[in-house]
């Protein structure tokens, strides 16, 4: 598969939300799909860390997609644009895109995404995939 364009409208791939506890919907999983070697990545870790400080209340992951080219084939994920993450909650993807290495857009991410009220976004086949794949390897 080409490159993701990650989000698209409700339709192909579209997953009804699922309904959880309060604590659970509370928590989300944020991943960053990087690589060692992508200068972009690595600059913004430090910014990365500062926001893992900040929401204690999510699960975070750093995630090299070259340490994990299986579970990437798997999920049929082609990443070109670096950092693109990855935003579920109990395993439903809710955000799945290429972002700009700002603290301030993950937090506006994180607020809109993390609100209890929050409509559910329809995100590729793609990312449900890798939000319940590693969602399972929680699990485990």
């Amino acid at each position: 598969m080409g490159g993701v364009g990650l989000l698209e409208p409700r339709g192909r791939g579209y997953a009804p939300p699922i309904v959880m506890s309060g604590l659970e919907r509370a928590m989300l999983d944020v991943v960053c799909l990087c690589a060692e070697w992508c200068s972009a990545c690595r600059a913004w870790r430090p910014d990365w860390n500062v926001a893992v400080a900040r929401h204690p209340e999510h699960r975070w992951q750093w995630l090299d997609i070259e340490d994990e080219p299986d579970l990437m084939d798997e999920v049929g994920l082609d990443i070109e644009t670096f950092p693109t993450v990855l935003i579920a909650r109990g395993g439903q993807a809710l955000f799945l895109s290429a972002i700009p290495p700002q603290p301030a857009f993950l937090d506006h991410l994180l607020a809109r995404l993390g609100a209890k009220d929050a409509a559910p976004q329809s995100v590729a086949p793609e990312a449900v995939a890798l939000a319940q794949r590693l969602a399972a390897r929680h699990r485990a």
